[in-house]
């Protein structure tokens, strides 16, 4: 089921139009045709070790989810029958597109901007989230909302790149291709407000927070010619390549030679560098951060008096 702004309940209704933030744009809309690749690309990359991860942090019935930036819906597909019977799953997304086809009694898709409409407040037990925060100019304040929407002794999640760790390197390996589009890309998306190296600082952001149990992965691969890594990167180039060329980054005849490569099943080069890393609020509610959600001020300094004096 999908829902839209006006027909979400009161904690999730925000009304405001789709947008990431004044002038900005989603470098890589999912409304672009190569979108359905790219998607297809990252769950066959990727989905084995976030639900690895999602296992080991607990996930079983009666949880209730949130996934944020469903993407194609395959997370948030697992999770629905994870937390069966009783669990509910809510999977959000700027564009919905690819989670229309989603069913299940448990699991409801919400068009919602992440960051700019309400979130509510300490009402789930999970958030996952993939690749979404690092495209996200306002990624900090973000990553605090999502923690201000865990349950006391809920899990936050989160999986982002780092596309600076370990560069490809001949030297080293001669079988690493190195290729040019690449360096084009990332000057094109960190002009857009993308960073690149968003994975990497995960762990410090979440410990900053106030979450305990911080810990986090580092995963990444050999991509060939021909594979779902191969398709994930030419998908991102082409929507990219109008930008990179008009922007000086590389020539067309650059472009087209890489392009090319990526058809050769003798191809391969280092993937980016994904890092996992999740976190649990604290369960005494002595112990919770505030932080700043639109919701009445006042009924919210009553609350935690009201708990001070339930403590004293």
């Amino acid at each position: 089921m999908t829902t839209n702004f006006v027909d979400m309940p009161p904690q999730f209704s925000g009304g405001a139009t789709p947008v990431l933030g004044p002038g900005m744009s989603y470098a890589l809309d999912n409304a672009a045709p190569q979108a359905v690749d790219r998607m297809n690309a990252l769950a066959e990359m990727f989905d084995v070790g976030t639900i690895r991860h999602l296992e080991s942090l607990g996930v079983t019935s009666g949880w209730r989810c949130l996934e944020v930036g469903g993407g194609g819906g395959s997370i948030a597909a697992w999770l629905s029958e994870r937390v069966e019977p009783t669990g509910q799953v809510v999977v959000t997304d700027i564009n919905t597109r690819f989670l229309e086809r989603l069913k299940g009694p448990n699991l409801e898709v919400v068009q919602h901007n992440i960051v700019t409409d309400p979130l509510p407040e300490r009402s789930f037990d999970l958030i996952h989230a993939r690749l979404v925060l690092m495209h996200l100019p306002e990624r900090d304040s973000v990553l605090a909302r999502l923690v201000g929407a865990l349950k006391p002794g809920g899990w936050l999640l989160d999986e982002e790149f780092d596309v600076t760790a370990l560069l490809a390197d001949r030297e080293l390996s001669p079988i690493d291709e190195v290729m040019k589009t690449e360096a084009a890309m990332v000057r094109v998306l960190t002009d857009r407000g993308v960073e690149m190296r968003f994975g990497r600082l995960l762990y410090g952001q979440l410990r900053s927070l106030g979450l305990t149990d911080v810990n986090s992965e580092a995963r990444l691969s050999m991509v060939g010619g021909r594979s779902a890594g191969g398709t994930f990167v030419r998908s991102a180039f082409e929507q990219l390549r109008e930008a990179m060329i008009a922007g000086g980054h590389i020539t067309a005849e650059e472009y087209a030679r890489d392009i090319k490569r990526l058809d050769d099943p003798n191809f391969a080069t280092t993937s980016p560098t994904l890092w996992a890393a999740w976190g649990r609020l604290p369960s005494s509610p002595l112990t919770l951060w505030r932080f700043p959600f639109e919701h009445d001020s006042a009924s919210t300094v009553a609350s935690e008096e009201g708990e001070r004096d339930a403590a004293n």
